[in-house]
Order: structure tokens, then C-alpha cells, then sequence
């Protein structure tokens, strides 16, 4: 076996997780050609092998030096000027069989250690059926695909980490697509608030506010009583104890339960509450909360202010948010006397206010989901998002104001998974036809400092629920320290690129094995579209190459060099168009 072209040395001390060898003195060359390609001994982060037997143990070199880490005191070795690996054991292979992680057994002094060839690594990585997907190329070997297990990558949920530049979008960009490209049956939801990926993706199906073909939709009425309370009136549950807040729970509820007969099939009225989906008409509540402000009655008594008794001139009109008029009321003891019901004075007008502002129209003015009048119902929609012949769904966001951002999210991930609970024994959906809903820019709205994030609570019930109803997550962030601890210790690959900030790296250090930190130290040093990917999905850690993807997203760096290297006109008319952009919030 010394004669091997593949030899490197003796195993001269053996750890728990780490061994030691010393290279042999007679290798001609620290850069030895076998079988036509060139091979670096000592490369951090490459794979050796020991043979034992049938069984051979695969590591990973992790530091390399000219003196043993315990060397004795006369300090032969370094004068001599041997070298020396130390190795973290990472798996076996026994036989004919595949490779498996974790060591069984372990080498002992005088073991000989060998480089991994190519067709080592084949060995370990396997080769592509129908459980796996490409993800890249081994960052030693232009000739190794690197393959992950779909279910594991999908079921145990994911993510994508890396700094700004490092080459998140392309690679979020080419699992989506190999995901798609495999399987025929595969659906996907790609939540995207900067509008980057329609251009990557031209056979998805891209919703956008204000799309002539289509535009995005999510109806209001989706919310529950706490969201909705929250987005009208900034109320929280706190407020529970206000007798304005429960009266506006019992309204909601009334409303809700009078559109009990709807497009997707009649529920039963006693089943009805403030936070079923039901769809009703908001401008209807704004109308009546107005109409008991200023009414005016011929009776003083509260309980005798009715409808009956009011003295209104005209009926306004509520979808064009036209009050009611009534006969002034008097300053003396004659009729009409003023309304004392002024329970809703707070509500009316922030109702109102929420209801004129143009940029919630995507929620307020949903097309045909608007109320209960309307000829489409949830099922159309789900019909659209998961349900056509577009295995993917691109929810441009980029139009939702900041405020209701988190909001948007959490509607459109607790209806999604509400879908799938509920459906999870259909033929068509559920555990039947799983769902991948992937979260891009994760950290601005699943912050682990944020106590009152609706899209956390609905995102972390995917994290730790969704497997079991056929939903998996992944999310794509670049700041991974600042997103819920519940999410991360519920992911099962991470797909991690370049990483300079300390706390970040800690993330993905936290889920490696222990003894595989020096791959994760290389994180600071990886090449643009170069990931380390540990977890449930892949065999062995690994140091992998993205592949680049053409189309690419928007997100990538503008052409600064070519764009200054010019003069572009100046005009004092220059910016009306952006300025009304700002104004109007549409692109």
C-alpha cells in the first residue's frame, strides 16, 4: 500500500473525532498527478481515506503544520522537516456498501493514510436517482456533482445564508430549479418582497399589486379578529377589557355570520366566529359605526335610540364612503336629541383613514374576493397560488407598504398552511402533494426581537408542524442572528455562503457537527456562489460551487464602472416620474 500513488503517510495519534498523520518524506511532490489530474496534499477542507480492511474511514483535512501538535522536546521532527495533517473523521465505508457518517471504527498508530481520488468521492457522494437533486459542483472537482436528498432538504425545511454579494438569490435560483425541473408534480411558493425573481423564473406564475394579468390579492377578511384589530385600529389583545373592543368583535362576528351561504359551500352560522375567514364587507362597518355617531333621534333615552326612532335625511352610501345625514339635534330638551352612542368615537375615524389610503387597496379592493357579494371565493384562490399548472408562485410584494408587510406575510403563510392542514388527507393537496414555501429577506420580518410578529408566530407553526401535513419552508436571508431562534433550531440543511459577520457564523457553527468546525471557518473565505452545506440532506458536509444561473434575478450589482464611465444628460424635468412613484406607491 506504500506504493501507492494515493499514499501520504502514518497515522502517528488518534483522538475522539480527530486523528493525526505524519506525511512521508519520500512523496516526490506536495502537488502529485494521478491519473492525469492534479491533487494538493494538505488542502484545507480536502478528504484523505484510511484503510482498514473492507472498511474505509474518510476525513477531512482541518490544519496542517511541520510539527505534530504534541511534538516531543527535542524537536527532531521539525528540524527534519516532515509534515504533518490533522484530520477530523467524519464517516465510513464498509464494503460495497454506502458511505454512512459517523465512525465505527476508528484507525489506530501506523494506519495508513491515502488521498481521495475522484472516484473516491463518487463513492461517497453517490449518484443521482430520484430522491436527489443536483445542487452544485464539489468545490475540488469540477467532475463531482454534489446531490442532496429532496424530501430531507424539503420535510426537515432549509435555508440560505450569506452576506450581501455572496450569491443567495442565484443559488436560491438554482435549487428552485432543479426542484421544477425534476419533478413534474413539485409546487412551490417563492414569498418575494423585493420583487427580484419574476425575471429567473419566466414560466411561473407571478402575482404583483396592480398587474394588468395577475394581480395580487389578499383579502382582508382573511385576517383574524387580532390581525384585523391590529391593521384597522391599532388595538391589541390587551384590549380585550375596553367595551368599545369587544362591541367591535360582537360587530365583526355579526357581520361575518349574516354571509354564511358562500361560493365555496354554506357553513353552518353557529360555527361562525370573529376570526373565521368569512367575507364581509368593511366599508358596510365603517358606514354603521358612523351612522350611530352622528345620528340623531326623536327619543333621549339610549336604549330608545333605534333605528326606528332616527331622524336621517339621506342614507349616504358606503362603498363610496358617504355618510349618513340626520336632522341637527338641538342644544335644549326638544327632539332631535344627539346619539348617545359614541362607544365606536376612537374606531370610526382610523377606519376610515385605512380604508382612504390607496395603498392598501390590494387588501380592501381584493378584485373578485372583495366581500360577500363577490364571484370568487378562497378556493379560486388557492386555486391560483397552488393549485394551477404553474409549479411555482412568485408573491411579488414589493408593493406592500412596509407597515402591513408583516401582516401580508402572516395572512398568506397561516392560509397556505391552514390549506394543508385541513386538506391533508385530500388526493390533491396536503400530505398527497407536498408544498415548498420559500421566504426571501427572511430577517426583516421574522425577527427574534420581535414579540408581536404575526408572520413569525405563522412561520414558526410551519417550522415545527408543517412536516407532518406536507409543507416544508426554506428562507434566504443574510443576517441569520437576527432571525427566530425557534425557526433555526428547526432547520435541517443549512446552505451557507460566505459569512464575514462573527455572530452569523456562530449560526451555522451551532448546527455543524463539532468536529467539522474548520469547514465552517472557511465561511469568511468562500468564493462568490461557493456554499458549505451541512445538515439532514447531505451525506457528508461539504464545500460546494453553485452553478450559475441564466436568466438571473434583479438583485444583482448594478454595472457602477460602466455606468460612471459615461455622461447621461441633465434635464430639469428629470425625477417627476420617480417623485410620483414615491407618491402614489406603484412602480
Amino acid at each position: 500500500m506504500e506504493n501507492d500513488v494515493t499514499y501520504l503517510g502514518k497515522i502517528i495519534r488518534v483522538d475522539s473525532n480527530t486523528v493525526e498523520a505524519e506525511v512521508s518524506d519520500n512523496i516526490p511532490s506536495a502537488a502529485p498527478i494521478i491519473n492525469g489530474r492534479l491533487y494538493k496534499i494538505g488542502q484545507i477542507g480536502t478528504f484523505i481515506k484510511i484503510p482498514i480492511g473492507n472498511i474505509t474511514i474518510y476525513g477531512l483535512v482541518s490544519a496542517v503544520s511541520n510539527t505534530p501538535s504534541k511534538n516531543d522536546e527535542s524537536g527532531i521532527k521539525q528540524i527534519i522537516g516532515s509534515r504533518f495533517l490533522t484530520i477530523q473523521l467524519v464517516g465510513e465505508k464498509i464494503g460495497d456498501s454506502e458511505f454512512e457518517k459517523g465512525i465505527g471504527t476508528y484507525p489506530t498508530i501506523n494506519d495508513e493514510v491515502h488521498l481521495v481520488t475522484e472516484e473516491d468521492l463518487f463513492d461517497i457522494y453517490g449518484q443521482k436517482n430520484e430522491e436527489k437533486i443536483e445542487i452544485g459542483k464539489h468545490s475540488s472537482s469540477e467532475n463531482l456533482s454534489v446531490y442532496i436528498d429532496i424530501h430531507k432538504l424539503i420535510l426537515r425545511h432549509c435555508a440560505i445564508l450569506g452576506s450581501t454579494g455572496s450569491g443567495k438569490s442565484n443559488t436560491t435560483v438554482s435549487i428552485l430549479k432543479a426542484i421544477l425541473n425534476d419533478y413534474a408534480g413539485s409546487r412551490a411558493i417563492l414569498v418575494d418582497p423585493h420583487g427580484e425573481y419574476a425575471s429567473a423564473f419566466p414560466e411561473a406564475k407571478v402575482f404583483k399589486i396592480n398587474d394588468a394579468s395577475n394581480s395580487l390579492y389578499i383579502p382582508f377578511w382573511l385576517m383574524n379578529f387580532d390581525e384585523l384589530a391590529f391593521f384597522l385600529l391599532g388595538a391589541k389583545p390587551t384590549d380585550d377589557q375596553k367595551i368599545e373592543y369587544r362591541n367591535f368583535r360582537e360587530l365583526i362576528t355579526t357581520y361575518k355570520k349574516e354571509n354564511f351561504k358562500l361560493k365555496s359551500g354554506d357553513v353552518n352560522p353557529n360555527f361562525i366566529t370573529a376570526d373565521s375567514p368569512i367575507p364581509f364587507n368593511v366599508r358596510k362597518v365603517w358606514h354603521d359605526m358612523n351612522w350611530w355617531l352622528n345620528a340623531t333621534f326623536s327619543k333621549p333615552g339610549k336604549d330608545d335610540q333605534t333605528k326606528a326612532t332616527a331622524k336621517e335625511t339621506s342614507a349616504g352610501d358606503y362603498d363610496k364612503l358617504i355618510p349618513a345625514t340626520f336632522e341637527p339635534y338641538t342644544m335644549g330638551s326638544t327632539e332631535p336629541y344627539k346619539s348617545k352612542h359614541q362607544e365606536y368615537y376612537a374606531y370610526e375615524k382610523k377606519i376610515l383613514a385605512r380604508l382612504k389610503d390607496s395603498r392598501y387597496d390590494f387588501l380592501f379592493n381584493p378584485g373578485d374576493y372583495k366581500d360577500e357579494k363577490s364571484p370568487k371565493d378562497l378556493h379560486d384562490l388557492l386555486n391560483d397560488w397552488i393549485g394551477s399548472d404553474k409549479k411555482l408562485a412568485i408573491l411579488d410584494l414589493s408593493g406592500v407598504p412596509f407597515e402591513v408587510l408583516d401582516i401580508t406575510i402572516g395572512l398568506i403563510t397561516r392560509f397556505v398552511y391552514d390549506s394543508m392542514f385541513w386538506g391533508r388527507n385530500e388526493p390533491y393537496t396536503g400530505k398527497s402533494r407536498p408544498l415548498l414555501l420559500a421566504f426571501e429577506e427572511a430577517h426583516t420580518y421574522l425577527n427574534k426581537d420581535e414579540n408581536n410578529s404575526y408572520s413569525k408566530s405563522s412561520v414558526e407553526k410551519i417550522f415545527k408542524e408543517g412536516r407532518k401535513f406536507g409543507i416544508g419552508a426554506l428562507i434566504i436571508s443574510q443576517r441569520p442572528s437576527e432571525i427566530s431562534e425557534t425557526i433555526l433550531a428547526q432547520i435541517g440543511t443549512l446552505i451557507a455562503l460566505r459569512l464575514t459577520n462573527s455572530g452569523d457564523q456562530s449560526i451555522v457553527k451551532s448546527s455543524a457537527p463539532d468536529n467539522l468546525n474548520s469547514l465552517i471557518n472557511l465561511l469568511p473565505s468562500l468564493r462568490i456562489g461557493e456554499a458549505v452545506i451541512v445538515g439532514e440532506s447531505i451525506k457528508i458536509p461539504s464545500r460546494v460551487r453553485m452553478k450559475l444561473n441564466s436568466p438571473r434575478p434583479t438583485s444583482d450589482d448594478p454595472k457602477l464602472v460602466e455606468s460612471w464611465s459615461k455622461t447621461h444628460s441633465v434635464d430639469k424635468e428629470n425625477y417627476k416620474t420617480v417623485v410620483t412613484k414615491i407618491r402614489e406607491q406603484k412602480f
